[in-house]
């Protein structure tokens, strides 16, 4: 097998995974010429829609893994969460990038938070948690507030719990009662902050501009860029690059941080594959996150990360549809926001359907205008009534 292969335009991508990232990455590989084959355990998914072919299988079926490999020239993936089997399987027949082990690393908690300390990088005190008796030495050690979250298939606030000084610390423990688990120190952020790197075969990274991200019920709800702080976007982007150098990457990383009241910069958490809160590129930069993933891991220069104009993203969950449809002409009525949906035909609470962009004079304006719009899906609203622009006369 040859790590060091390229692939120009013309071959093949296997994705794995089905969601709306491998829906996005397929939109730019298609755009260049490439054909993309998915694997998930589903049939029509949103990356199958776009995708030239669809195998819908077991990460756990070893023959169809291998068959998908053989049927492509490169693997990538948009879910993190696959079995360490599957992906050494795929190994033996074509280049996966990025590597198992980086994936290894960032699909548990725990591992990821020792590899980063043990690399030198910041992040909040932890501790391994795996009964009620260790958890109670942790909460001393540590002290409360802290956050108890399960090491491994947590995302989105899932396997989480806060706990407060005085609480029952077994009562607590109970849900996660043979689980292993992170008990880590509660930080108090001043805001929470993603930077997406890219780093190519040959070592060479790019950065995207910092987001600030705002989340609800612990699932990202708006992000806005560019950040506004130069000096803690430049740290942000060297701490990025150095996880990425750390990890020896081939592909992309999203490293999710705090930045405390004092100004200091903590890595939450990585994902090593598009972001959610990096969606906006697709409309905002000169290079999308998805084209630099297919860049990454074929071997292709990387591209120019620009920011073209300040831009927000709000996530659309399923819960805009309790009623009905979203009224989606109310929201096109904002001529300066994109519509983006992930062909989900289940729109349940808390699902993410699609996500709007808007454009903006700052990024606070972007925000303001991606919120209005959002809020227009629900019931319409004068787009012009936003960010002190005069509202319409009738």
């Amino acid at each position: 097998m040859n790590d060091a292969a390229t692939f120009p335009p013309g071959s093949t991508i296997g994705i794995m995974g089905g969601g709306q990232l491998g829906r996005m990455f397929a939109i730019a590989a298609r755009r260049m010429g490439y054909r993309v084959h998915t694997f998930s355990p589903d049939e029509d998914t949103p990356t199958g829609q776009l995708a030239d072919r669809e195998v819908a299988a077991r990460y756990d079926d070893e023959t169809a893994v291998r068959d998908f490999a053989r049927g492509v020239d490169v693997i990538s993936f948009e879910f993190e969460n696959i079995p360490v089997e599957c992906i050494g399987w795929a190994a033996e027949h074509c280049p996966v990038r990025p590597a198992g082990r980086v994936l290894h690393i960032c699909q548990q908690r725990l591992r990821e938070k020792e590899f980063l300390a043990a690399a030198g990088l910041p992040l909040p005190p932890f501790a391994a948690v795996t009964s009620a008796a260790e958890l109670a030495v942790a909460a001393e050690r540590i002290g409360l507030p802290a956050v108890l979250k399960t090491a491994a298939f947590g995302y989105d606030g899932k396997g989480q719990r806060k706990l407060k000084p005085g609480d029952d610390l077994a009562q607590a423990w109970a849900p996660f009662e043979s689980r292993a688990a992170v008990l880590e120190a509660f930080v108090d952020f001043e805001c929470e902050l993603s930077v997406i790197v890219a780093r190519g075969l040959d070592g060479a990274m790019a950065t995207f501009p910092v987001a600030r991200n705002a989340h609800a019920n612990h699932i990202l709800d708006v992000s806005a860029v560019p950040f506004g702080d130069e000096k803690i976007e430049r740290a942000a982007c060297e701490l990025a690059r150095a996880v990425a150098a750390k990890l020896e990457l081939a592909g992309l990383l999203a490293v999710e941080m705090f930045l405390t009241r004092g100004g200091e910069l903590l890595i939450n958490e990585l994902a090593p594959r598009p972001h959610n809160s990096g969606h906006w590129s697709f409309d905002a930069a000169v290079t999308s996150q998805f084209e630099q993933q297919l860049r990454a891991v074929c071997g292709l220069s990387l591209g120019s990360t620009e920011l073209l104009r300040p831009v927000a993203m709000a996530n659309l969950l399923g819960d805009l549809w309790a009623n009905g449809e979203p009224d989606w002409a109310a929201a096109a009525a904002f001529p300066e926001v994109k519509i983006h949906l992930y062909g989900k035909a289940d729109a349940r609470p808390g699902r993410k359907m699609g996500h709007l962009v808007a454009f903006g004079s700052s990024p606070e304006d972007a925000a303001a205008r991606v919120r209005a719009a959002r809020t227009a899906l629900g019931g319409a609203r004068d787009p012009r009534a936003v960010a002190g622009d005069p509202p319409a006369t009738p």
